[in-house]
């Protein structure tokens, strides 16, 4: 890995009775895109909140460029960009005094840029916050996070609210921030987005990390339903025995199969070819669905949403 543009080392942080991160270490290399994926509850956000020093950890240390969170927080919130999961803003200044607001506070920024960004997300600053969508309102926090151009992007949930054209734009301003050499922090829910623009994830289970490593690690845990319709019957031993399929029952006498796939669907997309195919669909479901069976695998009952932030 490149020199470490984040460094956690053996964060804690309780509330009260409840648990947040426990004993967690990690370090993000300079120009990496790195996904911090975990259900709800896991200890994302009170890992990212703790790098923002918005909480102040029980122990252990977090570093930015090697600047100290907590100790350094004016310096580093220099060096960063962040979208929080839930932004709280103005709700009577319009977008464009939001993000006017923010240029001035980060000492003025190329103005040309900022028009392109709210350009590429065809964003109406003229109206007040208030009157945005979810949508739109999340264009307005993306955009103050990326107008700086910063060397850190630590970004919360980036893409909630976001419809499917203004994710692919989100994605290409990932993927250009990393070709410049900028770090980004991104945590998610969508395993399809953490696919499309991290290189490495890291995985939060209870308050604990408990996998870090590239993308082929998403196959261990990523699970998805394919339902084919085909022309006639076809019989679910022709699917059941496939690598990567956990399940397969037949539908609608024998026409329809549902099928349970885990990891790569090639071996059920070359057997269904071997038949007359009328339709298929594919469903992946939420990450904290996914995450609910790998707790399962692991033998560990699904608690995570009780008394963990």
């Amino acid at each position: 890995m490149t020199e470490a543009m984040i460094e956690i080392e053996g964060l804690t942080k309780s509330y009260g009775g409840k648990r947040g991160i426990v004993d967690l270490s990690l370090q993000v290399g300079e120009g990496e895109v790195f996904g911090f994926l975990g259900p709800n509850g896991a200890g994302k956000t009170t890992t990212i909140r703790i790098l923002m020093a918005l909480l102040r950890a029980d122990s252990g240390r977090a570093r930015v460029a090697g600047l100290d969170c907590w100790e350094r927080s004016i310096d580093v919130k220099r060096l960063i960009g962040y979208v929080p999961g839930e932004p709280s803003l103005d709700p009577n200044l319009t977008g464009g005094q939001i993000l006017e607001y923010f240029a001035n506070l980060r000492g003025g920024v190329d103005h040309a840029y900022l028009k392109k960004l709210v350009d590429r997300f065809d964003l109406d600053t003229s109206r007040k916050f208030r009157q945005y969508s979810t949508g739109n309102k999340r264009k307005v926090v993306l955009i103050q996070a990326f107008m700086h151009r910063p060397r850190v992007l630590v970004l919360d949930e980036p893409t909630s609210g976001l419809d499917p054209l203004n994710q692919q734009e989100f994605d290409a301003m990932v993927r250009e921030a990393r070709d410049d050499g900028h770090t980004v922090f991104l945590s998610s829910h969508v395993l399809s987005e953490v696919e499309k623009t991290c290189s490495r994830i890291g995985i939060i289970r209870e308050g604990r990390l408990v996998r870090v490593g590239g993308l082929h690690d998403l196959a261990d845990i990523k699970r998805y339903e394919i339902t084919i319709t085909f022309a006639e019957p076809v019989p679910s031993e022709s699917f059941a025995g496939l690598d990567g399929v956990t399940s397969a029952e037949t539908l609608n006498n024998g026409s329809v199969i549902r099928i349970a796939v885990q990891g790569s669907a090639d071996a059920v997309i070359k057997t269904a070819a071997r038949y007359r195919v009328v339709s298929l669909t594919s469903i992946e479901p939420s990450l904290e669905d996914t995450f609910l069976r790998f707790y399962e695998a692991d033998g560990q009952a699904p608690k995570e949403a009780a008394g963990v932030v």
